[in-house]
């Protein structure tokens, strides 16, 4: 370890554990104590020269000679007085059974803790470092090192007398040691060297870069990262170097083992220790007096910086600067970082003073969120690690939350974060919601108070309702809707409701919402009535939810009026309930309505309001008229008489000619037809429609004096009536427009019947070919006769039991069979024979189709 001169002066600065950047926004990475209990005391009669950190305690070492063996929390359990100058170095094993003390006088001892038994013994120079093996409490690992002008290995043989090896020597006094499984890595004047215990190599030399620089003033800082990861710390230089085993090929005499530096860089000040942070170091610097661009007030304050070691530089993370006791008096010499492998924990020891850094953790992070005001993120944070903070309260930080928001006069969120941070707290609840009262915010919080399975006391919902009902009827309308009826006093509300409405009768919004209290209150008979007055959407919806059907019967027309279709529809919807004739009743003087409803209803059904069929006829002809013939065609109890009598009055042709020829006189309709509508087309297709030879005869004779009806004749009737009787009866010299393009149209209509008469006895003869082919391969086919058939006539058994004997059987294609000695004779016509029994059946003769004889 560095060595530590003695300094004098008084601690008179306080310790600070924040950056010297008090605004800065970036939060700090470490956290930092000061290591109290005895340690204060020593410090204040003795000044610390050198410590060691174990992770169970901690071995400090005074310039008086004397050691201290702390707790972590700086409290002495034991006290050694080794001598009376200077203690340079203690070294414990990784167990923490043994320690190596080194001291200004020469003196070197290592002994156990718990035995006092070991090494003893007096050089007669000063001894600067010690370092036992990190296994020296297992037997057959009993070494340590010393290092002074030169460096000496003790190892215990096997009579259990101490040998010494010379491992170095001739460079200058030795400044630091580290050893590290088999490696032993020490600093001396000229550089830095690693020694392999295992082959007894030494396996590099790496100079020291700045050699204007005085080793005793700015000791070398040694740190093992891992078993073969080195950080070298000198001056302002650092260097990472990685110990790696040399290929086999190319050893010869060289060690089998070789060293890389895979990182090194220059810093902006003095290193006075290393330890590494994860994938990090952690460095501690002096900063020298004479630099420039620093304040006068932290000129010599020691920083401890977080970097990122780059192949070719390094990129600064964190950096504090430490206010320590007695800092102005200290020297780079004066300063040394020790680290705890099983935690975070780096202790920064000057002779009056020693800091503890460690991580921060979420606790930390917490803090400094709150201190800078970062209340949201710290929530967040918290909820996040809620099971690992153990100094903060998720509700209490939400709390804080909630209270800076109030202050800052973001109300409407303050109110919301009380949804999330109040949570089922009833009491905090209702705190909150009389503390937004006191501070007139009611509103605000009213739309995040509870309303499922958590709620509060009734009164707090009233006391917002009515302060709502004070100053803003739609807001008051909102929570209405928005709450469940059950959350207050239903009857409170709708009284108040109700002495607002005295000063004011005519407001809707509270006369819809006081409909909405009756509803909650099932006085469904009240919302209705105010729903109707107010022509409300919301009154189908009512009516159909709680069955209000017996409510309405006298209130049909006002139903109608606000909405006649979608009154008309309920209606229809529900005839079980209102019935047909009690609607037509109650519409009885609005003819209009009436209208809607039977036109819908017949509509839906032909048949359910034919009583009304009569009243329609003139509903009809009064609000609809383009329905009138429509519903004519299709209403099957319709008084012809009386629809032909209303038609007639307003004269209305197209339902007149077709009442005319539903009633049989088609002459008279095809007569106004052709005289008061004087449409050529339409009584074409009047006469196709009736399909008589007698209309075609009228329709002949009316249109042979008018030629803009004969060319519509001759365009249309081919396909009805031969075209050469109107050719016939035209006068010669009349005129008439487009004739020869109807004459070539009726030779068309003419070529088209003479091919389809074609194709279709084209697809005559095909089908009965192939059907006379089916036939005669099916008669053709042989029939199957065994001894389950019967004659027909006698019912015996079609082929005889010995059919050694002749006999002989007709088979008809009707698949019946007769012995030939059971047929009837031949009929009239000879050599053809009948099936007696398809012949009586009259299903078609059927000829024999088998004779078997035998």
């Amino acid at each position: 370890m560095a060595e530590v001169q003695e300094q004098g002066g008084k601690s008179s600065e306080e310790f600070t554990d924040e950056s010297e950047e008090e605004e800065s926004e970036e939060e700090p990475k470490l956290k930092y104590e000061r290591l109290a209990n005895g340690v204060t005391e020593i410090l204040q009669k003795d000044a610390a020269s050198c410590m060691t950190v174990h992770d169970k305690f901690l071995a400090l070492g005074t310039h008086f000679g004397k050691v201290f063996l702390l707790d972590i929390q700086g409290n002495m359990t034991q006290k050694f007085e080794i001598s009376s100058v200077k203690i340079n170095q203690i070294s414990l094993d990784e167990s923490g059974e043994h320690v190596g003390i080194c001291s200004e006088d020469g003196k070197v001892q290592v002994f156990g803790l718990y035995t006092r038994e070991g090494f003893h013994e007096n050089f007669d120079c000063p001894i600067k470092v010690v370092a036992l093996h990190p296994q020296f409490s297992r037997s057959n690992y009993k070494q340590f090192v010393t290092g002074g002008n030169k460096l000496l290995l003790y190892e215990k043989n096997w009579l259990n007398r101490w040998k010494t090896t010379v491992l170095h020597e001739g460079e200058g006094t030795i400044t630091s040691i580290q050893w590290r499984t088999n490696l032993i890595a020490w600093a001396n004047n000229v550089g830095v060297k690693i020694y392999d215990i295992g082959t007894k190599q030494r396996i590099t030399n790496v100079l020291r870069d700045n050699v204007s620089l005085r080793p005793d003033m700015y000791p070398c800082s040694l740190c093992w990262k891992d078993d073969t990861t080195l950080i070298v710390g000198w001056g302002s230089s650092v260097k990472i170097c990685v110990v790696k085993e040399r290929n086999p090929t190319e050893m010869r005499d060289l060690p089998s083992r070789y060293v890389e530096i895979v990182s090194a860089f220059e810093t902006e000040f003095f290193i006075c220790g290393l330890a590494p942070l994860a994938d990090q170091l952690v460095s501690l610097y002096f900063v020298k007096e004479s630099s420039e661009n620093m304040d006068e007030d932290i000129r010599a304050r020691p920083r401890l910086d977080i970097i990122q070691p780059l192949p070719e530089g390094c990129e600064e993370i964190s950096s504090d600067a430490l206010t320590v006791r007695d800092f102005k008096n200290n020297e780079c010499r004066d300063y040394t970082l020790e680290h705890s492998e099983g935690e975070s924990l780096f202790y920064i020891i000057s002779p009056k003073d020693i800091v503890v850094a460690k991580e921060r953790d979420q606790d930390d992070h917490i803090d400094w969120l709150l201190e800078k005001r970062k209340y949201e993120e710290a929530l967040m944070a918290a909820e996040i690690s809620f099971k690992n903070i153990k100094r903060h309260d998720v509700k209490k930080i939400g709390m804080s939350y909630i209270n800076h928001l109030v202050e800052t006069g973001d109300y409407d969120g303050a109110a919301r974060k009380c949804q999330k941070v109040l949570g089922k707290n009833m009491e905090l609840w209702e705190n909150e919601v009389y503390r937004f009262k006191t501070i007139g915010q009611l509103k605000a919080i009213s739309q995040y108070l509870p309303r499922g399975d958590l709620r509060l006391r009734p009164a707090i919902y009233e006391m917002i309702l009515h302060e709502f009902l004070k100053t803003d009827y739609e807001g008051f309308a909102t929570l209405v809707r928005e709450w469940p009826g059950e959350l207050y006093n239903n009857m409170a509300i709708v009284q108040a409701v109700t002495d607002h409405l005295k000063r004011d009768p005519a407001n809707s919004t509270l006369l819809t919402t006081l409909a909405e209290l009756y509803t909650y209150d099932q006085r469904y008979d009240k919302a209705l009535e105010i729903y109707l007055k107010l022509r409300h959407k919301d009154v189908y919806q009512l009516i159909h939810k709680h069955n209000l059907f017996s409510s309405i019967e006298d209130k049909i027309v006002l139903l109608m009026d606000f909405d006649k279709e979608k009154a008309v529809d309920m209606l229809l919807d529900n005839e079980d309930k209102i019935s047909i004739d009690r609607v037509v009743e109650e519409l009885a003087n609005k003819h209009e309505y009436l209208h809607v409803y039977l036109h819908k209803l017949f509509k839906r059904d032909h048949h359910k309001g034919q009583k009304y069929h009569e009243r329609q006829i003139g509903l009809y002809a009064e609000y609809d008229r383009p329905n009138l013939l429509p519903f004519l065609r299709d209403s099957t109890h319709c008084p012809l008489e009386k629809a032909l009598e209303i038609c007639q009055q307003r004269c209305f042709v197209e339902e007149t000619v077709f009442l005319l020829s539903r009633m049989g006189n088609c002459r008279r309709a095809l007569q106004m037809i052709m005289e008061e509508l004087e449409d050529v087309d339409k009584a074409i297709d009047f006469a196709k429609e009736q399909d008589d030879a007698e209309l075609w005869e009228d329709l002949i004779s009316y249109s042979i004096d008018k030629p803009p009806f004969i060319t519509g004749l001759l365009n249309n009737i081919g396909t009805h009536v031969d075209p050469i009787l109107l050719i016939h009866r035209i006068k010669e010299g009349m005129e008439i427009p487009n004739l020869r393009d109807s004459l070539v149209k009726i030779l068309q209509d003419y070529n088209l019947q003479i091919l389809l008469r074609e194709g279709c006895k084209k697809i005559l003869v095909a089908d009965s070919l192939s059907l006379l082919q089916k036939m005669h391969r099916t008669q053709t086919r042989g029939v199957r006769v065994d001894d389950d058939n019967i004659c027909e006539s006698c019912h015996a058994t079609i082929l005889p039991s010995d059919i050694t004997r002749t006999f002989s059987v007709t088979v008809f294609h009707c698949r019946h069979m007769f012995h030939k000695e059971c047929l009837p004779s031949s009929g009239s016509i000879v050599g053809v024979q009948f099936c007696n029994i398809c012949s009586a059946k009259k299903r078609g003769p059927g000829s024999g189709i088998l004779d078997m004889k035998k």
